[in-house]
């Protein structure tokens, strides 16, 4: 156990604090703008991003991964907080958590396989197109010298690292350019645009609501939505970090750090949080590896809104904003190209819909679950072809029936028989399939039935142990209180 502790906090001291203090300047903006997208104070953004940070460093199962307010989450705010206000919005918080928790409990990482790899390539196709496009507003049309800045930006990030490689790139290139900006006066979109900063810490405080099963009405179909949301961001953005650092992750562990870290958060006015692919991307890039990284990244963002705020506030968005290029450039699988090439057609249509869906909508959860439905659709079209064979042997007629019965292929099974046969013995071998559902059952029923009507003697062989105990239980031909023809 400590030795434990000792590898997930201080085996990576120093590349982890220079990573969270990367990660504690490039959220900022974020957490401002999401506010602002969600209707509430930035502070409220601001204050989400540090206890969310803050305390999924100890409870979460991912170590190295950053959560803090996103947008996913923001978006699905808006409604309550237009109609309702805040502290509707922090009640719901708190609720999200309580969810998120019970989730965890009850090992919702399982439902991880069922999600194909094609959807988690659209996964991460689509939220790298999205990090790029939210930055598209902050320097397209602005101003010449915004265009500049995100070039120079540009080339600092990727060229530095290849002869310094003690101190993240991003963070020289935010303190270089800020000094220039100051310096020289230049006229360049900052921080402080986005919104005013409070240079307070966060206070404990219980939701201004009405404890009522009316209120609960309220907000239980917003936090059971962001719940739902903010999990499937968090586990999907785990399995990321996972393949980036060549690590395991507790991922249930992972939903019930979620949860208890929107609990809190809830109560000292910050709204619902999750994983974020982008800084964590930043931070696994930066060198963070460990708790640590994601602990200093919540303490300096505190630390540089009380103690810096009159510096911060001044920071180039254009600085950020190539940094955050340069984000989605490396979270984009460039091999998305080769793979649609390559891949089952059906496969890339499913990684093709999950980044329009996603990218269409905004929304990563509709994306997901319209990719993962899509597989399902695919898999059942793939698997449901059913062979009937037909052989003749001593004047019997024998069906050699191959592929799996279930719903989708029981319409195949039924119409490859010939029910105009007369007076004959049927044999039909199930030796080289199985029964999966009350459909095939039902289909057999059918088949058996109708043979039964011309006089018929139906014979059925071959089936295995779950399918027969399937059959003797549901099968109407094999109810002895069923009278049938030609028996």
């Amino acid at each position: 156990m400590i030795e434990k502790l000792k590898t997930e906090w201080f085996s990576n001291v120093r590349g982890d604090i220079l990573a969270g203090i990367v990660v504690a300047l490039a959220l900022i903006p974020e957490a401002i703008a999401f506010s602002i997208i969600a209707g509430v104070d930035p502070m409220v953004g601001l204050y989400a991003s540090f206890c969310i940070a803050v305390i999924i460093a100890f409870v979460g199962g991912r170590p190295g991964m950053i959560s803090a307010a996103t947008g996913a989450m923001a978006l699905l705010m808006v409604p309550l907080v237009k109609e309702h206000g805040l502290n509707y919005l922090l009640a719901a918080t708190i609720l999200t958590g309580i969810i998120q928790v019970i989730f965890g409990v009850c090992k919702i990482a399982k439902l991880m396989k069922f999600i194909p790899r094609a959807v988690m390539i659209g996964f991460v196709n689509a939220l790298a197109i999205l990090i790029f496009m939210a930055q598209v507003p902050h320097f397209i049309g602005i101003s010449n010298m915004t265009y500049i800045f995100v070039v120079i930006t540009l080339m600092i990030v990727y060229i530095l690292p290849k002869f310094i490689k003690s101190i993240p790139a991003p963070l020289i290139a935010i303190i270089l350019l800020t000094a220039v900006s100051i310096f020289m006066n230049l006229d360049l979109r900052t921080v402080g645009d986005l919104g005013s900063i409070t240079r307070s810490l966060p206070k404990f405080f219980i939701p201004d609501i009405s404890f009522s099963f009316e209120t609960l009405k309220i907000i239980f179909p917003y936090s059971i939505a962001l719940a739902i949301v903010g999990l499937l961001e968090s586990l999907l953005t785990s399995s990321i970090v996972d393949d980036m650092t060549e690590t395991e992750s507790n991922k249930n562990k992972e939903a019930r750090g979620q949860g208890i870290a929107n609990i809190i958060t809830g109560f000292f006015g910050g709204m619902a949080g999750c994983a974020m692919i982008g800084q964590s991307v930043i931070n696994v890039k930066s060198g963070g590896r460990g708790r640590l990284s994601t602990f200093v990244a919540g303490i300096f963002l505190m630390f540089l809104i009380i103690v810096l705020g009159d510096l911060v506030v001044q920071i180039p968005m254009p600085v950020l904003v190539g940094i955050m290029i340069m984000v989605s450039i490396g979270t984009f699988d460039w091999s998305s190209f080769s793979y649609l090439r390559n891949a089952p057609k059906s496969d890339a249509a499913v990684m093709l819909a999950t980044v329009i869906i996603v990218v269409a909508t905004h929304d990563l959860s509709k994306g997901v679950i319209a990719g993962v439905i899509l597989s399902a659709l695919f898999f059942v079209a793939k698997i449901s072809k059913i062979q009937v064979i037909e052989r003749k042997e001593n004047q019997n007629i024998i069906f050699d029936i191959r592929g799996p019965l279930f719903f989708a292929s029981v319409q195949g099974f039924v119409e490859s028989f010939d029910f105009t046969t007369k007076n004959t013995k049927i044999i039909i071998d199930f030796s080289n399939t199985h029964i999966w559902d009350d459909s095939a059952v039902g289909a057999i029923d059918k088949v058996v039935i109708k043979y039964h009507e011309n006089n018929n003697k139906v014979t059925i062989l071959g089936l295995n142990d779950s399918s027969k105990r399937l059959v003797d239980r549901l099968a109407i031909y094999n109810n002895p209180n069923v009278k049938l023809a030609a028996h």
